[in-house]
């Protein structure tokens, strides 16, 4: 059984590779984290991800961006000069609001804090934006008749469109790099990512996905890098969703990473962002076109 002293030990080693791990190649997936997802080992983790990055969020900024609608968000400035790569995080439906809180807090710690860990920073300097939507992240219609909930139409959604105005605007006020600029979400989040993904396919250079909702987006649009993350038990979004667009990716010749988690439920962002390799993967991708 892993102490918590050693599951410390494990995560402070997440950016800098002491874990014996081999170099990222090609499109193999990475080596995961040690322990079945329910065991002692793995469940202390994430506990420890839990203590270290706690305070964290504090060191998130809060502004807003104006368009034809004010969205709020939070960003991390890294302690690093030259051109840095930017992370943008999509919170999850717990995170609407216009408050610019919500997309910080719950599951959505793990999303946002683990690029600004400590460790991370050093070997992976960056900047992180999580910004926040009260309307979702892709296009919504009127409900059905005889229904009360919104249908999503094709289209560019409403927080997609404005979260793409914010990174354009991020990378004018800061040393941003356009060729290293990654996108990740969970639940209504991971479906804002992959609609992002296949509405401008040339702006990120990686994607990290944890169980997106449904979308009209056609899943072979995106040919960013990717790697996607779904809970075998949820029964919020059922893995099938994950299922289904990994297939249509690969019957177009590209490789995207896909991990399910046996017994996991639909908060498979715990297990997803404390993968040891996770963020030395996202930052391997750089954009080349």
């Amino acid at each position: 059984m892993m102490t918590r002293r050693e599951a410390l030990a494990v995560l402070g080693s997440m950016a800098v590779g002491t874990l014996g791990l081999p170099p990222i190649q090609g499109d193999a997936t990475p080596p995961l984290a040690p322990g079945a997802p329910d065991s002692p080992e793995r469940m202390a983790l994430i506990e420890a991800f839990r203590t270290r990055s706690d305070g964290i969020a504090d060191k998130f900024e809060a502004r807003t961006h104006k368009s034809d609608w004010t969205m709020p968000y939070r960003l991390f400035r890294p302690n690093a000069s030259g051109r840095l790569p930017l992370v943008v995080y999509l919170h999850g439906s717990g995170g609407l609001g216009t408050e610019n809180v919500k997309q910080m807090g719950l599951g959505n710690i793990f999303g946002t804090r683990v690029w600004a860990l400590p460790e991370n920073q050093k070997a992976f300097p960056c900047y992180v934006v999580a910004p926040q939507t009260d309307r979702g992240w892709v296009r919504y219609g009127d409900p059905s008749p005889g229904d009360s909930v919104a249908r999503v139409v094709p289209g560019l959604g409403d927080g997609a469109r404005v979260a793409f105005e914010l990174i354009d605007a991020l990378a004018k006020e800061f040393p941003i790099d356009r060729q290293r600029i990654y996108l990740t979400g969970q639940s209504m989040g991971g479906a804002g990512a992959w609609h992002m993904l296949a509405q401008r396919p040339s702006v990120f250079a990686a994607a990290v996905i944890c169980c997106g909702s449904r979308s009209l987006d056609d899943p072979a649009a995106a040919k960013t890098p990717l790697w996607n993350f779904h809970g075998a038990a949820d029964d919020t979004v059922p893995v099938a969703v994950s299922r289904e667009r990994i297939a249509a990716l690969r019957k177009t010749g590209r490789h995207p990473l896909s991990t399910e988690y046996a017994g996991v439920g639909h908060n498979v962002w715990q297990w997803a962002y404390t993968e040891p390799s996770l963020v030395r993967w996202a930052f391997s991708k750089h954009r080349t076109v």
